[in-house]
């Protein structure tokens, strides 16, 4: 069976809350599916050179040429980002760029449907904090808009600071724990955050993996229906 539904993490921590959230997502789809973590290739950012515009194949020569390969072979996806300095990280975004090279004359991810996972350090809704996760989660989405995508939806998820497992968050004169959680917030009374505390997490990854299996099944009916009354 082919994959169905491609899982991308940008997180470059091993197992991470973003990773777990993606393969939860993957998980409830119910079909053939495949995880990659960006961090564990060698993907340059685009050079804007244009030089893809006549074969639809990028120049650079590097890991990104085989995964927008793959990337345009699957229906649907999972992108899955995290939001240093209260938006979209590196690798995420260099992932979006390099699959930049299918817009000319082809459009060729247009019709795909895929949903992103955010996870964010800064909590959301704080009027006195970085709308961090919204910011990540509106550069996904329009760039599925301008590639033709359907952006079936996202997950919020809430995550760690690096101060926490550096070894100075408690005596940092910069200390995130501090500038997000108060002046008095210690490494003990923030703790560590994980994917699985959040029951409604769970519920909402499920949910968002039935919305993926469902658009994938939808696709297929109407790719077959075409195929079977091509338009004249």
């Amino acid at each position: 069976m082919s994959v169905r539904v491609l899982g991308i993490s940008g997180s470059p921590i091993p197992g991470s809350n973003t990773d777990r959230a993606v393969q939860a997502v993957l998980k409830h789809t119910g079909l053939e599916t495949q995880f990659i973590k960006l961090s564990d290739l060698e993907i340059s950012p685009c050079r804007a050179c244009l030089g893809c515009k006549q074969s639809n194949q990028c120049v650079v020569q590097d890991d990104g040429r085989s995964l927008a390969g793959f990337f345009r072979q699957v229906p649907a996806f999972v992108l899955g980002a995290y939001t240093p300095y209260s938006s979209l990280d590196a690798r995420t975004k260099i992932f979006m760029e390099r699959m930049y090279c299918f817009r000319h004359q082809i459009a060729g991810n247009a019709g795909k449907v895929g949903a992103s996972v955010i996870t964010t350090a800064c909590p959301p809704g704080d009027p006195n904090l970085p709308a961090a996760a919204e910011t990540a989660r509106t550069q996904i989405r329009y760039w599925m808009m301008e590639e033709g995508m359907t952006d079936l939806g996202s997950l919020i998820v809430q995550g760690n600071v690096p101060c926490i497992r550096c070894g100075h968050g408690d005596d940092c004169s910069v200390s995130g724990i501090r500038m997000l959680y108060g002046p008095e917030a210690t490494v003990a009374s923030v703790g560590v955050k994980t994917f699985e505390d959040d029951g409604w997490l769970a519920t909402a990854a499920k949910a968002l993996g039935e919305k993926i299996r469902q658009a994938v099944g939808e696709s297929r009916v109407e790719s077959q229906a075409s195929r079977a009354n091509p338009t004249v």
